[in-house]
């Protein structure tokens, strides 16, 4: 049998992600595939870097958790977004790890636009994190 959770368990490892990871995460957008793990190296050209909202995602509910407030930066080099890594207030440890793509496009964060340019505003259109067996 598959080891099942109540909802009250998925919610509750859902919303440790968030607390672990602090409440003034940053997102980076990478290009290229992302590293074999979040302890490994930061790979690819670094597009965005942003500033999360102090509290970036909506509490759990159902086994799911989705973004909250305004994920919007700037781009910093020009190149097509591939991967995220979400990383700690002081840039040096990576909680979270994931593709990107445009709106629709099915990945594990999207965008309004993936290739970007330098000074280019960048939007965060949906992100969603679900519990195993959610």
């Amino acid at each position: 049998m598959t080891i099942q959770f109540s909802v009250a368990v998925r919610n509750a490892l859902l919303d440790a992600i968030e607390t672990a990871t602090g409440t003034s995460a940053k997102l980076r957008i990478l290009t290229g595939a992302a590293p074999a793990n979040c302890a490994a190296a930061q790979t690819g050209t670094l597009l965005v870097e942003m500033a999360l909202p102090s509290d970036w995602m909506a509490a759990a509910s159902g086994g799911t958790k989705s973004l909250t407030g305004s994920w919007a930066g700037t781009g910093a080099a020009a190149g097509t977004a591939a991967h995220y890594r979400i990383v700690d207030t002081a840039g040096t440890t990576c909680h979270e790890q994931g593709t990107v793509t445009a709106t629709g496009g099915g990945g594990d964060m999207t965008l309004d636009n993936t290739s970007i340019a330098s000074a280019q505003a960048v939007t965060i259109t949906s992100k969603t994190l679900t519990a195993p067996n959610a």
